[in-house]
């Protein structure tokens, strides 16, 4: 008995895994590999009590997995159609698995079963058999999941269902008619023949969604670095003009002095006195060390003026020369862009940026710190509606941060929402 016993753990066990892997696939949201075992351990604990304590398995399989879609729902909070696409992929292939190895068991053995201690169990050769075909079909989908991170529509999943639905009707009425000798092998054939055609209909989804996903994410990539781009253009550009400016501005100044210690006229000198103390406002800007970073700092220090915005900057870039240009700017340009988009959703008086980057040890550091409203999202991810065009920013710069060997994580807590990113400083 015993042997049988451990054969069922370990074919449960497989069945448990399996349910790990596609929910996860069509959840690609669930990070915590904790949370997600919490589904599965109530899988596996029903299933196993239901099998070895309840005679009555008329109502086994719905009660099992009604439990785990709860229990992923409960712990995940992920998309309802999500979790049911997972849990009814491991079902076709499952009955597929079980379709394929009763086949081929009934051709090789005389008899597939046997009576120990009173109860009739699948010969070991049986079990053996099923759990190949299982791992084989849970590998085969896995290889169509993996690059496919984009969920699932109610449509797809309607689809699938149907998949589902098809084959458990044809287990439940077919398979056992086979067993208690009402049908015979040209039944047996077109129930086999269907579960394998919803098998395949199954595969060619999610092959077509992940191919369309694939597509949509190449068109956002496309759109992403235009955007990039047009950004690292609109800053070489600023740049030439501050050059030209800061050219201007010395002369300008001397010129001013001059004018207002000459024997002019009073309203002349006051003229000037004015016109200095109006150019004065170029020495108070932020000086970063970084002559690309100082147009954006300016630029985005501006702009939360206009948009009545608290600004602070505190900048040490003296040194930093092994980012470049396009990625200072995605870094800097992306993340002040989103701290300013949350702080105009706030009362003036909670408008409040603050900007920290420099060296720290053998590591280059960047925190960007804003006040937001409860909406704003820990991922960083954007709230608008559409999202294909934006929402970039904190992709932007993992992406930026990776690049360098670094990181770039958010936070949000206390209405405050907190952007780090910390690089190596490969110079030092």
């Amino acid at each position: 008995m015993w042997v049988y016993q451990i054969l069922d753990v370990v074919g449960t066990l497989l069945e448990t895994l399996g349910i790990y892997v596609l929910v996860k696939a069509y959840c690609p949201n669930i990070k915590n590999k904790f949370v997600n075992l919490i589904p599965t351990a109530v899988f596996f604990a029903t299933t196993y009590i239901w099998t070895w304590f309840i005679e009555d398995v008329t109502f086994k399989l719905p009660v099992v997995l009604i439990l785990t879609f709860l229990a992923y729902k409960i712990v995940t909070k992920q998309a309802a159609v999500n979790i049911i696409a997972g849990i009814m992929t491991q079902q076709v292939y499952l009955i597929a698995a079980n379709a394929l190895t009763e086949t081929i068991s009934s051709g090789i053995l005389s008899e597939m079963t046997v009576v120990v201690d009173g109860r009739q169990f699948l010969k070991p050769q049986v079990y053996l058999l099923y759990f190949l075909l299982q791992i084989a079909f849970l590998l085969f989908f896995y290889y169509f999941m993996k690059k496919y991170s984009g969920g699932i529509d109610k449509k797809s999943l309607l689809a699938i269902s149907i998949s589902f639905f098809i084959i458990e009707v044809l287990a439940q009425t077919i398979t056992i008619a086979f067993h208690a000798g009402e049908a015979d092998w040209f039944n047996l054939y077109i129930e086999l023949t269907a579960i394998i055609v919803a098998i395949l209909f199954v595969i060619l989804l999610v092959y077509i969604k992940s191919y369309l996903y694939l597509r949509e994410q190449e068109q956002r990539d496309k759109v992403q670095i235009a955007q990039l781009q047009q950004q690292y253009t609109y800053y070489q550009d600023k740049l030439k003009d501050e050059e030209r400016i800061r050219s201007i501005y010395h002369d300008m100044k001397n010129h001013l002095l001059v004018l207002e210690g000459s024997q002019g006229t009073e309203a002349t000198r006051q003229m000037a006195q004015e016109l200095r103390s109006q150019i004065a406002d170029y020495e108070n800007y932020i000086h970063t060390g970084n002559s690309f970073l100082d147009i954006i700092i300016r630029d985005k220090a501006e702009k939360a003026r206009e948009k009545q915005i608290d600004f602070s900057a505190f900048i040490d870039f003296s040194g930093v020369d092994f980012i470049e240009p396009l990625d200072i700017s995605t870094l800097f340009g992306n993340g002040i862009d989103n701290a300013i988009e949350a702080s105009e959703k706030l009362p003036e008086e909670q408008r409040v940026i603050l900007v920290k980057a420099g060296k720290v040890q053998d590591f280059v550091s960047i925190l960007i710190e804003n006040n937001c409203a409860d909406e704003t999202r820990a991922d960083g991810h954007t709230t608008k509606a559409d999202k294909f065009l934006h929402g970039f920013g904190i992709s932007n710069m993992k992406k930026a941060a990776e690049k360098y060997g670094g990181s770039c994580t958010t936070t949000q807590e206390n209405g405050k929402f907190t952007l780090k990113v910390l690089l190596p400083n490969i110079e030092s």
